[in-house]
């Protein structure tokens, strides 16, 4: 039995918000279970240098946790005078993760910058931040195409991620923090949803884990993103 009683298939109870930041041209507030994650997207008219005169366009992002996103207070990275190397590592697969989906030509030179806010953590926030990430990035596009601004939609596809692992040596879908904390392996899966896989991320503790255990937790996560991409569908319609 799982801590929180769901069936090792079962996700979280998973909602979409959108529209929760006034100012940004995308935005959503992603709840799985009781991790929550603000997710902007802002529309810059400019690129880094080294895409500067290329045509080419840019998606990056930003990942922050609040001090009392956990049960007990974290200090501030600006605070601390520099990011921790968890922070830089999310916030690298959390961009990686949407240019999955760009057509950078279509987009333009321009930037859009997603930041992703986690106000409570248990768990997969960064499954969360990419998948409300691409949310608010659908927005901000929407926008852009709406003004007339591209002329093609630069979002080839959608782009969801999902946790998964050997908890009690069962393999389950959407880890909590309960279950990540205590989970004999566990794996972070990023896919398109047309099923293509962007990354995959995976570590034993304590004991390695077999190659059928390890398609068994890509089963699951496939079905996962894909009602994942289907709430995600949902929100921005």
């Amino acid at each position: 039995m799982r801590p929180s009683g769901r069936a090792p298939s079962a996700l979280r109870p998973v909602t979409i918000e959108t529209g929760t930041v006034r100012h940004a041209e995308g935005s959503c507030l992603i709840r799985m279970g009781d991790t929550h994650v603000l997710c902007t997207a802002s529309i810059e008219e400019t690129v880094p240098p080294f895409l500067r005169k290329t045509g080419l366009g840019w998606v990056t992002a930003e990942y922050g946790m609040l001090p009392r996103a956990t049960t007990t207070r974290n200090r501030r990275e600006a605070a601390a005078g520099k990011q921790s190397g968890r922070t830089v590592e999310i916030q690298r697969l959390v961009g990686r993760s949407l240019r999955a989906c760009l057509d950078r030509v279509a987009l333009g030179e321009r930037q859009i910058v997603v930041d992703c806010d986690v106000l409570q953590a248990d768990g997969g926030t960064r499954c969360a931040a990419i998948t409300g990430g691409w949310v608010a990035l659908r927005l901000a596009v929407n926008k852009l195409l709406s003004a007339g601004d591209v002329k093609t939609d630069p979002l080839t596809d959608h782009v969801a991620a999902v946790s998964c692992g050997i908890y009690g040596g069962v393999p389950v879908l959407d880890l909590d923090y309960a279950e990540d904390s205590a989970a004999g392996t566990d794996a972070n899966f990023v896919m398109t949803g047309r099923g293509g896989l962007v990354e995959v991320q995976g570590s034993a503790e304590g004991a390695t884990f077999s190659r059928s255990e390890l398609e068994a937790l890509m089963d699951l996560a496939e079905a996962g993103i894909a009602e994942l991409v289907r709430t995600q569908a949902e929100a921005v319609r």
